[in-house]
């Protein structure tokens, strides 16, 4: 089970408890007390990530819940311990694939399933390394490639090197019909970005697991291979949602039509 998606788990709990939340998962709070034993050791270090990346959670939690909110076929890559299939509406024959490791996808298994949790669309689990033949897993789990689909890579690319980012996102685009749509991080600053660098002096494991993506080059790789990219910055988001705006990044989300 890996520390970024129970931390992250911990952090939509936290959110999910303000009177002025801007979502509300109410699974994150098991997934962080079951999984919290891996902390063990570290719990001021894992106190100090959460407080530089609480907000950017926040705001990025709520942007990504609107932007696959009405998909009928959506793809979650390196889906953790999301619970997006159980708690958000979804519009009638709607089916949600979840991508992740084994041992990521059995833990959230065991966890849904203590709780009771019921999906509210088709949810479909697909085991397997993204760094494996994933796409082949996925056509195999159902998946019908002639149909417009939402993908989204939440947190995902920043533990790619540039090479397997843009293996990923070659293969989401062959797989991505007409209408379809993607979101994912955009740090136009790339490793200089102000919240990861902050991040980096709070260190541990997470960070140094970090490898780049495609860095501030989002936008610029999505245009040239057939998608029109846009862009928002977290600070813009966290206006529009009543939230202080952060100060420390330039960065937000790119999101793209084919």
């Amino acid at each position: 089970m890996g520390r970024t998606a129970v931390g992250v788990a911990g952090l939509r709990a936290l959110e999910s408890g303000r009177p002025d939340r801007l979502f509300e998962d109410p699974y994150a709070g098991a997934f962080f007390h079951a999984g919290r034993a891996i902390f063990e050791g570290e719990q001021e270090r894992h106190r100090g990530l959460g407080m530089v990346f609480a907000q950017q959670v926040a705001v990025r939690t709520r942007f990504f819940d609107d932007f696959v909110s009405g998909g009928h076929q959506t793809v979650l890559l390196a889906a953790g311990l999301d619970a997006r299939a159980f708690r958000l509406d979804w519009p009638d024959g709607a089916r949600v694939f979840e991508v992740d490791l084994p041992d990521v996808l059995a833990f959230k298994e065991t966890v849904l399933a203590e709780q009771g949790a019921r999906p509210r669309c088709e949810r479909t689990a697909v085991p397997v390394d993204l760094r494996d033949d994933w796409g082949a897993a996925l056509r195999n789990a159902g998946f019908a490639p002639e149909r417009p689909t939402v993908w989204l890579a939440e947190g995902l690319l920043v533990y790619l090197s540039r090479d397997e980012a843009e293996r990923l996102l070659t293969g989401v685009t062959e797989m991505s019909a007409p209408g379809s749509r993607i979101s994912f991080e955009h740090r136009p600053d790339g490793e200089r970005d102000g919240l990861l660098e902050r991040a980096r002096e709070v260190g541990g494991e997470v960070t140094a697991l970090w490898r780049g993506g495609l860095a501030g080059d989002g936008p610029e790789w999505l245009a040239a291979h057939g998608w029109q990219p846009e862009t928002v910055t977290v600070a813009e988001l966290a206006v529009r949602y009543g939230r202080e705006p952060l100060d420390i990044t330039r960065g937000g989300f790119v999101t793209a039509t084919r």
